[in-house]
This record gives C-alpha cells, sequence and structure tokens, in this order.
C-alpha cells in the first residue's frame, strides 16, 4: 500500500472512534487534560488502516464500476478467496500519538517470509508486509503497521 496522502483529520479520528465504541474524550476534544497533555486531539490505535481509503489500488476499497467482494451474501464478482491469501495478523507500533492535522504518507515493503509445516503435513507459507507511516512534511517515522498473510497448502485435484 502507497500513499502519498493521508490526511488525519478531528472529524475522521472522531468518526473512527465512535465506529469501533471508543469513547476516551482524547480522540474528540481538545480541552481535555489528555489531549493537552498530548498536542491536541489524537487517532486511536488503528487509525492508520482507514488510510487505504486514500490508495487507489487496495483491493479493499469500492470502486465505481468494477466488481467488487463487498459483505453480502453473495459477492459482487471479484473472488477474494481465489488468491489463496488469508489475512492473519495485524501489528501496529505507534512511535508516538498520531495528531489530528499532520499529513501522513507511507512508505511500504516486504518483511519476513517463513514456512511451517501443518498438522495434516501440508506446508504454510507465512508472508509479511510492513507499512511505515510518516509525516509528509518532516518524513518523521510515527506507526509501523505489520501485516502477515498465510497462504494455505494447494488443495490436491
Amino acid at each position: 500500500m502507497t500513499i502519498e496522502r493521508f490526511p488525519v483529520e478531528e472529524g475522521h479520528i472522531m468518526l473512527f472512534a465512535r465506529a469501533i465504541g471508543d469513547t476516551n474524550p482524547v480522540y474528540s476534544n481538545p480541552d481535555c487534560a489528555a489531549a493537552r497533555e498530548l498536542g491536541g486531539i489524537i487517532a486511536p490505535p488503528t487509525f492508520v488502516a482507514g488510510g487505504s481509503q486514500f490508495d487507489d489500488d487496495v483491493a479493499v476499497r469500492p470502486k465505481i464500476g468494477q466488481p467488487w467482494f463487498g459483505s453480502g451474501r453473495t459477492p459482487s464478482g471479484f473472488n477474494r478467496e481465489a488468491a489463496g491469501l488469508l489475512h492473519a495478523e495485524q501489528h501496529f507500533e505507534y512511535h508516538r500519538p498520531l495528531l489530528a492535522g499532520e499529513v501522513l504518507t507511507t512508505v511500504f515493503r516486504e518483511g519476513e517470509r517463513w514456512e511451517k509445516t501443518n498438522r495434516s503435513g501440508g506446508t504454510l507459507k507465512f508472508e509479511e508486509s510492513v507499512t511505515e507511516y510518516r509525516v509528509k512534511a518532516t518524513n518523521e517515522l510515527v506507526v509501523t503497521a505489520r501485516m502477515i498473510k498465510v497462504m494455505p497448502p494447494k488443495k490436491e485435484s
């Protein structure tokens, strides 16, 4: 995922916090003691996952006129499982709080790769991808996100 410009806006932070059910005032009230101490409204821990909406090439973002796997009972044409990938883990490492008003950019890189044998003797392949979220104006690293994907063994036909 490569994002050239990901604005971190107060309204988006508030809506994200409400969507995950977190009523901590540090996500919506710049006058609360914690927000004043941190320098303003901050983003919740998984907020940067929403940055995918600023990447035109990300598969999970709906695109008008194109098939999308959707979330309903019947997908609209995109077969997500055909790729054979499963999202296994996600980790977020915050190097400091992410403040409303900042604009981020991302740097993507492949991480580690490894294999494990499962209980039935098949080989599971794991891949890590790393996305660094940086302040666009200063290149300061704010968040490191790591995603682990697993490719199950191919089924014999």
